[in-house]
């Protein structure tokens, strides 16, 4: 037991973490995750307590972490952009680094590792045939400036002389959660459809691929800066409608959902949907990461049925 490295987890107890914890456990790490309310520790999750507007962290955490993997922000598609949810979006993601980063110099910890989740979002929401690299500077709109500030504030852990990997993450396909938990309902009942032109590219990637690259993250000491986790396959939203439905058994038939009733039902929040980049994958294959899931139709399959 004494040799298991330890994992400390942000976000730990939501969609991806869960499924990340399962994968951590079986890799023969031990985990600890923190939570904002005290919950029970189990024989193999051990949980701690911090509160961000507080700027408060049991010292305990950071002490046994050897590698942090910090997933932890306000869901960007949680509710409608008022300036208010936009000031919550970028201080979650700000603060809770900075706390982080305000701990490890307290504890005077140098950590093996720390692995920050970021977006594709960092690109902008535009929809254009160029393929985006890592190398690409960050959009000028509202999600490239979240993303660009939520690297920035995990630079300054890689400052500390940290090894730093920044997970640029596509949309999460998994069952029970997730991009697809929404629209489950719709096409499950042969109502499904594209949004807008149809045209706006949809870079995923499927749950179990993205554990499997934090994980990666963690045992690849050459890894640093920030890589795309997502699937290179120039997938729009026409063609993953197309499939969505095929998975339920039927063909698409409704006519494209127009883009104005989500702009209205959604405000600035519909770039979400009616935009979208290609994005290039081949930096972390570059590190012989293998993905399982490359196959839109084979990812929905597993995720739905």
């Amino acid at each position: 037991m004494k040799n298991k490295k330890n994992i400390l987890l942000t976000g730990g107890t939501g969609f991806i973490g869960n499924h990340l914890t399962n994968l951590l456990l079986d890799e023969g790490f031990s985990v600890s995750i923190l939570t904002r309310s005290k919950r029970k520790n189990t024989r193999e999750v051990t949980y701690y307590t911090w509160d961000v507007q507080k700027k408060e962290i049991e010292n305990e955490a950071i002490l046994r972490a050897d590698y942090i993997i910090h997933l932890a922000g306000t869901s960007i598609a949680g509710a409608r952009w008022t300036e208010k949810r936009k000031k919550e979006i970028v201080a979650s993601r700000e603060d809770s680094l900075q706390l982080l980063y305000n701990s490890l110099q307290k504890n005077n910890k140098i950590l093996d590792g720390f692995i920050s989740a970021s977006a594709v979002g960092i690109y902008g929401a535009y929809t254009s045939e160029q393929i985006c690299h890592e190398e690409n500077p960050p959009a000028t709109d509202f999600l490239g400036q979240v993303c660009e500030k939520w690297e920035a504030a995990a630079d300054t852990i890689a400052a500390m002389g940290v090894r730093t990997v920044k997970i640029r993450t596509g949309l999460v396909l998994g069952k029970d959660g997730g991009f697809l938990k929404p629209l489950t309902p719709v096409f499950k009942y042969g109502f499904g459809a594209a949004l807008g032109s149809g045209k706006q590219y949809m870079p995923w990637i499927h749950l179990e691929d993205l554990s499997r690259i934090y994980v990666h993250a963690i045992k690849t000491n050459t890894m640093s800066g920030p890589y795309n986790a997502a699937v290179g396959d120039s997938n729009t939203n026409t063609n993953f409608s197309k499939k969505m439905c095929a998975v339920y058994g039927y063909k698409m038939w409704l006519p494209n959902v127009p883009s104005f009733i989500l702009k209205l039902a959604l405000g600035e929040m519909s770039d979400l949907l009616l935009k979208g980049q290609r994005v290039s994958s081949q930096k972390i294959e570059n590190t012989d990461f293998i993905f399982r899931y490359k196959s839109i139709e084979e990812a929905l399959r597993d995720s739905l049925l």
